[in-house]
């Protein structure tokens, strides 16, 4: 019983520390205008940005600083895995209407 103990606090020293959770954060996309046009994240955490699509056409998410773009169908969801990032601000835009102001936002990385 001893070596089977000694064996498990051994395997848990050499796995280190359990992997922390992605922080899971929601985007809107209506009437081609992001909501919220701002998010908020701590340095060091990586994030599933989870991107709501709730026009009826496709809307393309694009973060140059991200290197990330990804099409999400009308009426529908996407999950876009980020980070872990460092402190910054981060913009995107939705890229069929990126010359509209509501179709643009920013994640910023404190």
């Amino acid at each position: 019983m001893k070596s089977l103990f000694a064996a498990v606090v051994f395997t848990s020293i050499l796995s280190g520390p359990a992997l922390a959770a992605p922080t899971v954060m929601t985007l809107t996309i209506e009437n081609h205008a992001f909501s919220p046009k701002e998010i908020r994240n701590p340095a060091g955490q990586k994030i599933d940005l989870k991107v709501i699509n709730k026009d009826a056409t496709p809307a393309e998410f694009e973060s140059k600083p991200l290197a990330r773009e990804k099409i999400i169908p009308g009426k529908s969801s996407a999950i876009i895995k980020l980070g872990p990032l460092t402190p910054g601000r981060y913009p995107f835009v939705e890229e069929y209407h990126e010359n509209e102001a509501a179709a643009q936002g920013t994640i910023v990385v404190e």
